[in-house]
């Protein structure tokens, strides 16, 4: 006796949502990606104007200079939404605990030059600062964005500032055996140190930013553009040569982050600029405007970081971001 089963396929009777096939038609299932991220925003029929803004709708496009025929043309590179975005992240956090428990069992800053753990805790342990600051700008971007895809990754970067300040504090008290100096130091310099006020008074300017993309260009683009590459690589690179390899190793989840960050913000950069020639000034516009003015304001950072060498350092990573940007669509920009 012989048995034949048969094979059936059952085709489905759509394979997206409504939105996802007039976009992207319906050829092919949507990925998890498009059907988190496009069209969630609501974009009709709001009850009421925010009383703290009533020129505006709760989610309006004319909050910023920028005009895009489509906003949702942007896409992150990295396809994150909230499952790929926490596991990615969740991996990461293993790799740095991992470091952070095995730095403090092997009582590793011992054998670290006091030289060294002292460059560490006046030039990075302010930065705890600078990513809460980085953090509260990405909240504001969330805030008053237009289109999911932009809330998306400017939340994702504001949880992941926040979670980078939470590293540099550790950082601090690892260098003092859980001794809050380093931390209160960093703070009273933050405060008032002359080498760090230009950057808090630049910061502080960005708080009262009224447009958003002039936000994300100054924050995301620029200041970023400048202090990783600047002090959390090749300061760290001068520390690790100094005998403080066992501080690189506490920060390389900012390396990484900082790699994969600059995918999208290219991305955003090439897509906004090749929109129109009105987006394309104002992004020179903006560009060229923060870029001369956190430069400055990092100057005298660079100075007590690098001793001699500090502006050449800071031109060359100003001529790598202008060089990145220019190649992604922003021209006009100035150059040394």
């Amino acid at each position: 006796m012989s048995i034949e089963i048969s094979a059936k396929t059952i085709q489905p009777v759509r394979l997206s949502y409504g939105n996802l096939k007039e976009r992207f038609g319906d050829k092919k299932p949507a990925s998890r990606y498009q059907e988190a991220v496009y069209d969630i925003q609501p974009t009709a029929n709001f009850h009421y104007r925010p009383l703290w803004d009533k020129n505006h709708e709760l989610y309006d496009a004319s909050r910023t200079a920028i005009v895009m025929e489509d906003w949702y043309s942007f896409a992150d590179p990295r396809q994150y939404y909230y499952g790929t975005y926490t596991i990615a992240r969740a991996k990461q956090q293993d790799v740095a605990e991992h470091n952070f428990a095995f730095v403090d069992k092997r009582d590793l800053f011992d054998s670290v030059p006091e030289e060294v753990k002292q460059a560490a805790r006046e030039i990075l342990v302010p930065l705890r600062h600078v990513e809460w600051a980085a953090n509260m700008n990405n909240c504001q971007i969330t805030d008053e964005c237009y289109g999911s895809n932009f809330s998306t990754v400017a939340m994702f970067n504001a949880m992941d500032r926040l979670g980078m300040a939470q590293y540099v504090t550790r950082l601090g008290l690892l260098l003092d055996g859980n001794e809050e100096t380093s931390l209160d130091a960093g703070k009273k310099a933050w405060m008032e140190a002359p080498e760090w006020q230009g950057l808090r008074h630049a910061i502080e300017d960005m708080f009262v930013l009224d447009d958003w993309f002039e936000l994300m260009v100054a924050q995301n683009f620029v200041l970023d553009g400048l202090v990783f590459p600047l002090l959390y690589d090749r300061f760290e690179k001068k520390l690790t040569t100094d005998g403080g390899a066992t501080i690189a190793m506490l920060t390389e989840f900012m390396d990484d982050w900082y790699k994969e960050t600059v995918r999208w913000t290219n991305a955003l950069a090439k897509v906004t600029a090749k929109e129109s020639e009105a987006n394309q000034e104002l992004l020179s516009e903006w560009t060229n405007k923060w870029t001369d003015r956190l430069v400055g304001a990092l100057e005298p950072v660079a100075a007590k970081a690098f001793g001699a060498d500090g502006i050449e350092q800071l031109t060359e990573v100003k001529e790598e971001l202008l060089a990145r940007l220019t190649k992604n669509g922003i021209t006009g920009l100035k150059r040394s």
